[in-house]
């Protein structure tokens, strides 16, 4: 029997239906094989009497022609759809799953309808969701909530492991800021690393539970990857090609010292301007987490920001591995040589994308900043400076006002903070905590924490 994962979406769920009370539905949204209509038929099981479960992807003509031929008479269309599934549906107990909606746009349309009527609660999942091809022909129902699924963070992870324990225990030590003990912290420290290479997609977390080995995961992750590249191509209309090159081409900009994607490395020297509907269509489909410049930081990074200059993370790092080395059967095993140091490879290009993961996992849009310090003497060479990410919360010493949080990513345990230093010194009347995310244990130095890399799921 397959298991079912505990999903943090699945709060959001409960929230949304204690706090609706069915005037809206909601819309889960995320890439394929992400989880979605796993989470929604456990949900449905879990907190209704009973549910319809429509596939768009595999519905029958009978229920495709009551959306066409019966929406001005809802009381006849719930009486045959229901007479269709063979369900009778309690009001105000009973859900209806709207799967891979953006298939057939008019069910989504017919949300609006639906709700008003107020009978039953509607739950709508679906990847591609805001691909324009899908939207251009309806109006999108305002009564529509919308909550993205990400692939499973780390914490999810140790929850699919059974090791709840662990997952308690980071998140204690990281709110009450003391290190775990050095035992407890060298297998954390693993169990991350382990997580980095397979990855958060639970068909290969799945297999990963059940065999405790790589190759069968990796396998997965393929075909994932493959399907990927059949939408760009189904889907990605004129942007296809591009969408492919982009794709393609993220472990070998990642893999770069400075991480920044360089446009110009693709078809031959062509610009930003004209990949940047490709990117987006690869953002829109959740494959892809670009992380913009921003020209000043300050709360509202999204009003500074220069989307032409990006480092584009993948969406989960499992995928990322395998999209790396994807040279052929030969390289099945390569998840356990990189784990044992066997093989070389750009170590901190995966740490960097896996806090990505975490943090847009956490809800925060994805921001770095680059400056340039002055020559220490004259005609002296300029010093680049960087701070991987931006983000903002809550600063104690300012009444909880919000305040930018730097945070710095590293892989190794021999680093600088150089560049967190003279940000400091700039901003200092802008600054809330600082974070360094690195392998070795917990320590605070007034408000800079440096944490272990498997507590950036709790930022």
């Amino acid at each position: 029997m397959t298991p079912v994962f505990r999903r943090k979406c699945y709060d959001r769920l409960l929230e949304w239906k204690r706090e609706s009370q069915g005037r809206t539905a909601i819309l889960v949204e995320g890439a394929r094989r992400v989880g979605k209509t796993t989470l929604a038929l456990e949900f449905a099981k879990r907190e209704y009497a009973d549910h319809i479960y429509i596939d768009f992807s595999k519905a029958d003509k009978a229920t495709l022609d009551l959306f066409r031929d019966q929406r001005a008479d809802i009381d006849t269309f719930l009486r045959m759809l229901q007479l269709n599934y063979g369900k009778l549906l309690t009001p105000r107990n009973g859900l209806i799953i709207f799967d891979e909606v953006q298939r057939f746009p008019v069910a989504r349309e017919y949300v609006k309808h639906l709700v008003a009527d107020g009978r039953f609660d509607y739950i709508e999942t679906g990847s591609l969701i805001s691909i324009r091809k899908n939207v251009e022909k309806i109006v999108i129902p305002s009564e529509e909530e919308r909550v993205r699924l990400d692939p499973m963070d780390f914490e999810e992870y140790l929850w699919a492991n059974g090791l709840d324990v662990y997952a308690q225990e980071i998140r204690r030590c990281r709110d009450d800021l003391i290190p775990l003990p050095d035992p407890v912290h060298a297998k954390c420290s693993r169990l991350f690393s382990e997580y980095m290479l397979v990855g958060g997609m639970p068909q290969v977390v799945e297999a990963f539970v059940e065999d405790a080995d790589f190759r069968r995961p990796d396998k997965i992750k393929r075909q994932i990857i493959d399907l990927y590249r059949e939408d760009m191509q189904k889907f990605g209309g004129t942007e296809a090609r591009r969408a492919r090159a982009v794709f393609d081409d993220v472990p070998g900009e990642l893999s770069c010292a400075s991480k920044r994607f360089k446009f110009s490395n693709l078809d031959g020297g062509d610009r930003f301007e004209q990949f940047e509907p490709a990117l987006s269509w690869l953002a829109d489909a959740h494959l892809v987490n670009p992380c913009c410049l921003c020209n000043d930081p300050n709360v509202g990074y999204r009003l500074h920001a220069d989307s032409s200059f990006l480092k584009c993370y993948l969406a989960d790092t499992g995928l990322l591995v395998s999209l790396a080395f994807d040279d052929g059967p030969e390289l099945l095993d390569i998840h356990r040589d990189i784990q044992f140091g066997r093989v070389s490879v750009n170590r901190g290009m995966l740490v960097e994308n896996v806090v990505a993961q975490q943090l847009r996992a956490r809800g925060h849009s994805l921001f770095y900043y680059s400056w340039d310090e002055p020559p220490l003497r004259e005609g002296g060479r300029l010093r680049p400076r960087e701070i991987d990410f931006l983000i903002t919360r809550g600063y104690s010493n300012a009444a909880g006002k919000p305040r930018i949080c730097p945070v710095e990513v590293k892989s190794s345990k021999a680093y600088s903070t150089v560049s967190l230093g003279d940000f400091a010194k700039r901003y200092s009347d802008r600054i809330g905590d600082e974070y360094v995310l690195h392998p070795k244990q917990l320590k605070v130095e007034g408000n800079r924490q440096y944490l272990p890399l498997y507590m950036s799921f709790c930022l």
